[in-house]
């Protein structure tokens, strides 16, 4: 598809990404053998605000749509290990009594052919998930779900993997999301790395701040329908615009969709950000992010954090559907 300049995107790798992966591939080793140390200053400065009391509830079905992995070591650098890590690609259901919505629209049907084109080579070999795929349509269908049935999408940041299911979804299904993510993705004449600009061409975008106050560990919040059910939080760093989705569950949990501010909870338990490649490449700000990390791990008992791409997180929440 074209970007915003006309030219094709995707396929030829530019000098830049070609750039950024040597470096992110040099600097990688001496990460894994030395991981960034947790800054002790800023968890001991970190309190947390009560979230706003939940005088409704929502329900939450989790999509499963796609499965890849990842060395272990990447995810959370440094740590010793082997291991392939198991990833997810999902999408997130919520009902509302007020409005049916998604949480990251993650996937369309043909998502190989239909977007992954539009990455510079060599990212594309990085972020393919393994086939098969559900499709965001079929996904829904399985619920007996049309995509007229949706009333809008918030996306928790606008990388590839968590907007490409508005392809499945009509044209009038509007996107909620923060001015500077939307800025930051679609304002340049070039996508950044990680963004695909065709999902989002002629969609309508409902535009917002955070500009409610601290809950949790979190600088700021947006309480979306002004009752506690589904209060939005700032996660900046993997993105300029990440967002975490606070949810108040209708089985009485308090449930936190993270997006991509880490890939799995071993992240915030050991306090790891991800090792430089991939994180030089798909972290907007490494520093932000690895403070939103900081911020994840001092959340209060009883927070159930959900990372996008954490399959053993979203499995465990899809078995409560």
């Amino acid at each position: 598809m074209p970007d915003s300049d006309g030219s094709r995107a995707g396929r030829t790798p530019t000098l830049s990404t070609v750039l950024r992966c040597c470096a992110a591939l040099a600097a990688t080793p001496g990460r894994l053998l030395r991981p960034r140390q947790p800054d002790t200053a800023l968890l001991a400065g970190l309190t947390s605000a009560d979230a706003p009391p939940a005088t409704n509830t929502v329900r939450l079905t989790v999509l499963n749509q796609a499965t890849m992995s990842a060395p272990e070591t990447i995810v959370a650098e440094g740590v010793r290990s082997l291991r392939e890590l198991p990833l997810t690609m999902a999408a997130f259901l919520i009902e509302h009594p007020r409005a049916r919505f998604l949480v990251d629209p993650a996937l369309c049907s043909g998502v190989h052919d239909r977007v992954i084109p539009e990455m510079p080579f060599p990212i594309q070999l990085l972020v393919a998930p393994d086939k098969p795929v559900l499709g965001l349509a079929d996904a829904l269908a399985a619920r007996d779900i049309a995509g007229g049935d949706i009333d809008f999408v918030i996306p928790t940041h606008l990388h590839w993997d968590h907007v490409s299911g508005l392809l499945d979804l009509p044209a009038s299904v509007p996107m909620k999301l923060p001015a500077v993510e939307h800025d930051w993705a679609l304002g340049g004449p070039h996508a950044p790395i990680g963004v695909a600009r065709g999902p989002l061409r002629e969609r309508t975008f409902d535009l917002f701040e955070l500009d409610g106050p601290p809950v949790l560990t979190f600088a700021r919040s947006k309480d979306l329908f002004g009752d506690g059910s589904v209060v939005l939080v700032d996660l900046s760093g993997h993105t300029p615009g990440s967002i975490g989705v606070l949810l108040a569950v209708d089985d009485g949990t308090r449930v936190l969709l993270a997006g991509d501010s880490v890939w799995s909870k071993l992240q915030i338990e050991l306090l790891r950000e991800k090792a430089p490649m991939p994180g030089l490449l798909f972290d907007n700000n490494r520093d932000a992010a690895f403070a939103t990390i900081h911020r994840l791990h001092a959340l209060p008992p009883g927070i159930e954090v959900i990372a996008g791409h954490d399959l053993a997180a979203v499995t465990a929440r899809a078995a409560k559907n």
